[in-house]
């Protein structure tokens, strides 16, 4: 299927790499390979089964974390007349903290452009300066790989992780776009797993998820959780409107991927 996800929050490998770190709260410069990697794996299936023409980039750096994992575990030989064995980590680190500092320029840009839009011009700046860490910051709203945990978890729980046979389905994105959207204006506020039928093939998950991706993505469409609930909640953003036509809607192949 070919569906490139380019909302804000999304930049890849790296993206998700420093996500892992901030969600477990791990120390970015002394990274526990092992338990990276697993995570990492594991969200690397889940982007396969939605697209597995554009994770050769999340390939590259599951290559990297298992590159470096073995140098870790292997016998480390005790030479004085040696130079000190680099840590293997320390590439890796360097380019997660390069990225992690311009996310965080990137993430205070785009606030600031946000605030200035709703605000008058101010004659003076009488604001006290102040550094925010980004990193610092709780995680409230939901974050791409948030819904992708998400829909992994659903994937597992679902009778479609294991069908007697392989089901396609060739139902178009913009009918699911239509189905979402529908709910949303009808209920207000819909949770996450309802949006998925719990007898439904794997591909038409999928295809589910894929027209929420772009309803975020095109039509003021927001995904939020409530501070201390593991529940997502689909909801309607700023500029949400009730009558909108899915008609020129690009078309997906959401349901050539088999239920393998």
């Amino acid at each position: 299927m070919n569906f490139r996800v380019e909302i804000p929050i999304y930049r890849g490998p790296l993206d998700l790499l420093l996500y892992l770190v901030r969600k477990h709260e791990l120390d970015i410069v002394d990274i526990p390979i092992a338990q990276v990697t697993q995570q990492y794996l594991a969200y690397l299936d889940i982007l396969k089964a939605m697209d597995v023409n554009s994770v050769a980039d999340f390939l590259e750096m599951a290559s990297t974390l298992i590159e470096i994992k073995s140098k870790l575990v292997l016998p480390q030989v005790e030479d004085t007349d040696e130079e000190t064995i680099d840590d293997p980590r320390e590439q890796l680190v360097e380019r997660l903290l390069e990225y992690k500092r311009f996310k965080d320029a990137a993430s205070l840009l785009e606030d600031q452009g946000r605030n200035w839009q709703r605000r008058f011009t101010r004659i003076a700046d009488d604001l006290p300066p102040r550094k925010v860490d980004m990193a610092d910051q709780p995680i409230n709203e939901v974050e791409l790989w948030d819904l992708v945990s998400a829909l992994n978890r659903l994937l597992k729980d679902s009778k479609a992780q294991q069908p007697t046979n392989i089901v396609y389905d060739d139902t178009p994105i913009r009918v699911h776009m239509k189905a979402v959207h529908a709910r949303i204006v009808q209920e207000g506020k819909v949770r996450f797993h309802t949006l998925f039928p719990p007898d439904a093939a794997k591909t038409r998950i999928i295809g589910i998820f894929l027209a929420l991706l772009e309803l975020i993505r095109h039509y003021n469409t927001l995904a939020h959780q409530d501070e201390g609930e593991s529940e997502i909640w689909i909801t309607a953003g700023e500029g949400f409107t009730a009558e909108v036509h899915f008609e020129d809607v690009d078309e997906y192949e959401s349901g050539k991927a088999s239920t393998e």
